[in-house]
């Protein structure tokens, strides 16, 4: 069996929703500029009714002589273009099992391009390669990587796109949250540095509001978004300490190790992050310098499934926990199934971005009372849904 192309679908459709979908937006690192701060945020798509949310995502497919396909998605469009224009070379003509070979292949060939949109695109082949070689064998991939640890995944919810601001509103949705059967939730602060005195004391009222709307025995985690310096991140992390978070996410831009560092002997607030690092050298980094508690590498984006689970190995050398950021469900939980759950012991869902990146699949997987199920279909199951796709034009490198 040998890769004959690969194959970008780029798709169209329609997610109905419930008034305004993207509430309110994260602190984001170029706030610290006034302009910026004031932009709205809306990705994934475009509102364009009450209840209508229109969308184009890219799906990148592996296809083979023997006419077995894997598929990977959805990637950005930049990614999508290199795969077709740099990587695709590299893979036409190649085993599509021997995912080690064609991975060290494309790595070591895109010399300038071991981060960012080259390595997503990586990871999107490596991702779709796992895909094929499951349903090659008629396993899912979690059985081919050795076989599960636990039937099930408790599911931490990701309340991104949430309104922040208003703290009513905060409440209910915790409430509603904690109902639906999570255990965990991860909020996000609309406020950096740049915002002042009032921001500051905003993301306190945030952290203080979840507390007591979701009691003592629950897990509350608070995502900055690359987005803090180093003064700014003590001061926060000395205000909040007292309702005992979970964690605090991502405070500096992945490049600061030195600013963890140095935070992370200052507070006694676990300290995750590095989903925007990329293999396992990038990681190395934050793991000698014992930067982080627990690391969130994104499947997606830091070289793919088996460049995750080089990383969770070496983690747990140090005996750090390992919780991968959420772009990817389907194929997140395939790695959390076979990993100990003292190393992983929750896996991220991404309430809104869920509903956004699931939505042309078939079966999109969702957690029940806050779990995630093992599934048991052959590869990732990113099989796409005709009925949701209003248009599709394949890309062209």
């Amino acid at each position: 069996m040998k890769i004959t192309r690969l194959k970008v679908r780029k798709v169209t459709g329609t997610m109905p929703v419930d008034g305004t979908f993207w509430e309110e937006r994260l602190v984001r690192p170029i706030d610290v500029y006034e302009d910026y701060r004031r932009d709205p945020w809306a990705e994934g798509g475009e509102q364009i009714a009450n209840d209508k949310f229109r969308m184009t995502q890219y799906f990148l497919e592996v296809h083979t002589d023997d006419g077995v396909v894997g598929t990977a998605g959805p990637i950005w469009p930049d990614a999508a273009h290199l795969a077709l224009t740099q990587l695709q070379p590299i893979v036409v003509g190649k085993d599509p099992l021997a995912i080690e070979l064609l991975f060290d292949q494309m790595h070591r060939l895109q010399v300038h391009g071991r981060q960012g949109f080259t390595m997503i695109a990586i990871s999107a082949i490596e991702c779709a390669l796992w895909d094929l070689k499951g349903k090659v064998f008629q396993q899912p991939i979690w059985r081919i990587l050795g076989g599960p640890t636990r039937q099930e995944v408790p599911a931490y919810c990701s309340m991104l796109g949430y309104a922040v601001l208003d703290l009513g509103m905060v409440r209910d949705r915790a409430l509603e949250f904690k109902e639906k059967g999570f255990k965990a939730q991860k909020w996000f602060f609309r406020h950096g540095p740049m915002s002042g005195h009032e921001g500051m004391r905003a993301n306190v009222a945030l952290v203080r509001t979840l507390r007591e709307t979701l009691g003592e025995d629950y897990d509350i985690m608070l995502d900055c978004w690359q987005s803090m310096n180093l003064d700014y991140a003590v001061d926060l992390c000395s205000r909040i300490e007292e309702y005992r978070p979970r964690w605090i996410e991502e405070c500096f831009m992945p490049d600061r190790i030195d600013s963890h560092v140095k935070l992370k002997a200052k507070t006694k607030i676990p300290l995750s992050g590095a989903e925007h690092e990329y293999t396992r050298w990038g990681f190395k980094r934050f793991i000698e310098k014992d930067a982080l508690d627990i690391i969130q590498p994104d499947i997606y984006w830091c070289g793919g499934l088996s460049e995750t689970l080089k990383i969770a190995a070496y983690a747990t050398v140090h005996d750090l926990i390992t919780i991968p950021h959420g772009h990817s469900t389907p194929i997140g939980i395939h790695f959390s199934v076979t990993q100990s759950p003292i190393h992983t012991p929750y896996q991220e869902y991404l309430w809104k971005w869920n509903l956004v990146n699931m939505f042309f699949l078939k079966n999109p997987l969702w957690p029940v009372n806050g779990m995630i199920a093992l599934p048991d279909a052959p590869g990732v199951n990113m099989d796409l849904d005709p009925d949701k796709i209003e248009h599709e034009e394949e890309m062209r490198g």
